[in-house]
């Protein structure tokens, strides 16, 4: 809950409910307990409160499951991260109290079910502890064959009780959850939930009132990461897709297998990545601008024909949701490790776009932006995302999709003459002519891998390569130019610059806002287009003393990660300096502030 208002809870049922602007609630059990599901009621009921909210959730990656959290940050103002501590800690067993209560803030409630667990007696006086027998009370409210699967929905009541959430609209939440699992399955879903709304203790009936947002936000949409990508990919026009399954880009897949045949559209399941991306640099050369994607090891796997779509210049977008590596790494955990393979990947000299998301909704928006680069420049498009982005729920304003969507459609209509790889351009940018173009001086094209000369005819010669190497670079040069510069949050110059990109934005930025209460005085810079960069980013770095670039990746052998040796390579800066780590969890906005002023102190030491 927000500083400035966290109220001590009441104590008696007669008394009135605290008012507070945010609060955090951390849900811990195992992966089969449908702890997810209770996060994703409270995340959606948050859009459609005028609420702003933020979620965090791991889960276990081997099939037999495991422990697994799910964190919801509610808030009626602007809410940049899922929380660095929990005002409520919802555990299911023993290991669920002991393994998260260091996540709970001092004085913070801990609810537990007291058929599982045992309260230990020296934390007692840090947090206040309230025991219900949720499992006992799920059968007893849906009988006992329902009791695994009810209790969650159980739990949703209670906490629905503590923060007097709408129950009607919870209640509707919970219909259309279950609606197509038949009347059986509603009416037991719907009986747990009342059974825990209705459940009367003084210590946790209406024990705060969560205020709403302002009017702006009363047309939001509610959804993860992942399918604002694939939204946003049908909304740029993006009528054909293929991939293959992997953590965590699966949820892509599947929505767009499912949603593109609505819009005449396919997404094609291929035996393998090497199929998949090929499939799609083959839709490319037919006129369309074609989605593939993966995580890291099919990113690997995908690098050959990805270098064929360079050479040809064949429009594509290449999603990498990215997760801990190298090899099958941490399938369910987040990381940011695939940014040297996004911009460099693959032999000989290939230049490709690569942008990085930085939320929810800017998944919807940069995924239309992705396939506009990729047609306009006939080049391929990294967007990278992760695992935290993939799978947080956020609400946003909802996009004006008369406005935004768009058709993308092959042109097919006759042209004079055409030349694919037209060297007269400064800028590299040619068109590329999808077979079934009528050319009427009849010099059809030829698409190759080779190097070849301006109609695509193969060719070895010196000059055709140094030419065509040119114009491939010279696409991206193009491109920078056209990008606009990034705006600093915080002060405009000063003493501390951090830098990141992906889902590091959001803590930055809340770092900032906080670094003011230590004497600290920080900005923060986002960067969303990564190769090629904007122009303007020296201008920036000039007016800070230090820049710390705030990665989760390894700082590598000489002391920093991937986006801040991109940084030093550009601008030979040796102020740019990494902060990074590798335990596979999101940045928390004291750790940042942390790593900072240890750092300033080891500067402050040696000066």
């Amino acid at each position: 809950m927000s500083e400035t208002t966290v109220l001590e809870a009441n104590t008696g049922s007669n008394s009135q409910a605290s008012d507070i602007s945010e609060a955090t609630i951390r849900i811990a059990g195992n992966s089969q307990d449908g702890i997810q599901s209770i996060g994703g009621f409270l995340a959606r009921l948050a859009g459609r409160s005028e609420r702003e909210v933020m979620t965090m959730m791991t889960i276990p990656s081997t099939i037999s499951g495991g422990p697994s959290i799910f964190q919801v940050r509610l808030g009626s103002g602007e809410v940049l991260s899922p929380g660095d501590e929990a005002d409520v800690l919802l555990a299911f067993y023993q290991h669920s109290y002991e393994d998260h209560v260091s996540n709970l803030r001092k004085g913070g409630i801990l609810v537990y079910d007291s058929d599982h667990v045992e309260p230990r007696e020296d934390w007692l006086t840090d947090y206040r502890h309230i025991g219900i027998a949720i499992s006992s009370l799920t059968v007893e409210a849906i009988g006992g064959t329902g009791r695994d699967k009810g209790k969650n929905i159980f739990a949703l009541g209670l906490l629905g009780r503590m923060f007097s959430l709408d129950a009607t609209k919870l209640g509707r939440l919970i219909n259309e959850r279950f609606d197509g699992k038949g009347e059986s399955v509603v009416k037991t879903a719907m009986d747990a939930f009342e059974a825990g709304y209705r459940y009367q203790s003084d210590d946790i009936s209406d024990l705060y009132r969560l205020a709403r947002g302002g009017a702006d936000r009363a047309n939001q949409v509610v959804m993860t990461g992942n399918e604002a990508l694939g939204y946003g990919l049908i909304a740029a026009g993006v009528r054909f897709g293929a991939g293959y399954p992997i953590t965590p880009w699966s949820d892509i897949m599947e929505l767009l297998r499912r949603e593109l045949p609505k819009y005449g559209g396919t997404f094609i399941q291929c035996e393998d990545e090497i199929a998949s991306v090929s499939m799609a640099i083959g839709a490319g050369y037919g006129g369309q601008v074609a989605v593939t994607g993966s995580s890291g090891p099919g990113i690997s796997l995908k690098t050959e024909a990805i270098g064929w779509a360079v050479m040809a210049e064949m429009p594509l977008v290449v999603i990498d949701v990215q997760r801990g590596g190298p090899s099958t790494g941490l399938p369910t955990n987040v990381e940011q490790s695939d940014l040297n393979i996004a911009c460099y990947g693959g032999h000989g000299d290939s230049p490709r776009v690569v942008l990085a998301t930085s939320d929810v909704e800017d998944c919807f928006y940069t995924a239309i932006e992705a396939v506009n680069i990729a047609r306009k420049y006939n080049v391929p498009v990294f967007l990278l995302s992760d695992q935290a982005i993939a799978t947080r729920i956020e609400a946003f304003n909802e996009p004006n999709l008369q406005t935004i969507c768009q058709d993308i459609s092959p042109d097919l209509g006759t042209v004079p003459s055409h030349k694919p790889y037209d060297l007269s351009s400064e800028t590299g940018v040619s068109r590329h002519m999808p077979p079934g173009t009528r050319i009427e001086d009849g010099r059809y094209p030829v698409v190759t891998g080779l190097e070849h000369d301006e109609m695509g005819q193969p060719s070895a010669s010196a000059e055709h390569h140094i030419a065509m190497t040119k114009k491939r670079r010279n696409k991206l040069k193009t491109l920078a130019d056209e990008l606009p510069k990034p705006e600093v949050y915080g002060p405009d110059s000063g003493e501390v610059l951090l830098v990141g990109w992906g889902s590091t934005k959001g803590p930055l930025r809340e770092a900032v806002g906080k670094s003011g209460n230590n004497g600290l005085a920080l900005s923060a810079l986002h960067i969303k287009h990564i190769n090629p960069f904007p122009n303007g980013l020296e201008a920036i770095f000039s007016r800070f003393k230090a820049i710390y670039v705030v990665e989760m990746n390894d700082g590598g052998v000489y002391g920093y990660g991937q986006l801040a040796g991109l940084l030093r390579s550009r601008f030979a800066d040796a102020r740019i300096e990494g902060i990074n780590k590798t335990d596979a969890l999101r940045w928390k906005v004291w750790e940042i502030i942390e790593r900072v002023e240890a750092r300033q102190a080891e500067i402050k030491a040696t000066a």
